[in-house]
């Protein structure tokens, strides 16, 4: 028997009906009898019975329409996933990052991918921290991470155990209502947040604990208590008046409203960010592609 055979059968006790499946494959009704009649032979047992209006499997047949269809669909999946190894389309990628680098840095790099390869899925796990990426990372629920990739960020044992990537530089700015006098400011060194009402990057995170790093000599104002789980809840609490974010300087972080004004920050050193991986080289084909699409995207808008 062979696996046309196979695939004509099915086909018969679906439709119940010769000619119809001889019109579907465009050939004759008798050719389609030849592959019913060699199964026959092969098994030694009648499959199918003519009824006035057309044919219907024997309890034979049901029991090889069964098997038969399980096995096409089976086959049909492995030779799908063998087609996505060989070209790398389809299939899936699952990232770690944080929802705030998705709308501001992977936005556009994901339209573009979507569109170049429809058929491959993208699943985000959205994580609150660097470190939670990697964890992600290491036990293989996902293929990629973003992440701050300065090992001495991911505590003391550092990024052991995957392979880090840097993709950009953020420099830090200071979000303000343009309400707030502050907004006279150019710019302002590390110092200077000693006179503001500063909301503080998420604590346990990269970048909360590279600004306590630095701010740890800085007398702060008493009212300087408000924390944010991540950027943008910063940023919309600058807008709202309620305090000073200090946040990454990420691209298009402001819109066109104006709601706020972003006034650069010195004295805290660039905040490295980018891709991390448990080994490159066994990434898949669709992986790399992402990877590779969000960095020229995110050094684009840096450019």
């Amino acid at each position: 028997m062979t696996l046309d055979d196979l695939k004509v059968f099915v086909m018969v006790c679906e439709a119940r009906n010769l000619s119809a499946v001889a019109r579907e494959m465009n050939c004759s009704q008798s050719a389609v009898s030849q592959h019913v009649r060699r199964l026959e032979k092969e098994i030694g047992l009648s499959l199918m019975e003519r009824q006035p209006r057309g044919v219907v499997p024997t309890e034979a047949g049901r029991i090889l329409q069964r098997a038969a269809s399980d096995g096409l669909t089976a086959l049909g999946e492995g030779l799908r996933t063998l087609e996505e190894l060989r070209t790398g389309h389809g299939g899936g990628v699952v990232i770690a990052t944080g929802a705030t680098t998705i709308r501001h840095l992977m936005g556009a790099a994901i339209e573009e991918y979507s569109r170049q390869y429809p058929d491959v899925g993208l699943e985000f796990h959205t994580e609150r921290s660097s470190l939670r990426c990697i964890d992600a990372l290491r036990s293989g629920a996902v293929d990629l991470a973003w992440v701050s990739v300065d090992p001495g960020a991911h505590g003391a044992s550092g990024a052991q155990g995957v392979e880090l990537r840097p993709v950009i530089s953020l420099e830090w700015v200071l979000a303000v209502h343009p309400g707030d006098p502050l907004t006279a400011e150019s710019a302002l060194g590390a110092a200077d947040l000693a006179r503001t009402r500063l909301i503080r990057p998420p604590a346990g995170t990269s970048s909360g604990r590279q600004v306590e790093d630095v701010l740890g000599a800085v007398a702060l104002s008493s009212r300087a208590t408000t924390r944010a789980t991540d950027w943008d809840t910063a940023l919309l609490l600058a807008e709202l008046g309620l305090g000073h974010a200090l946040i990454p300087a990420m691209p298009g972080l402001v819109g066109p409203s104006g709601a706020v004004r972003l006034i650069p920050v010195t004295g805290i050193p660039p905040l490295e960010v980018g891709w991390a991986a448990r080994q490159w080289s066994a990434l898949s084909p669709a992986a790399r592609e992402f990877a590779e699409a969000v960095t020229r995207h995110v050094a684009g808008g840096a450019g």
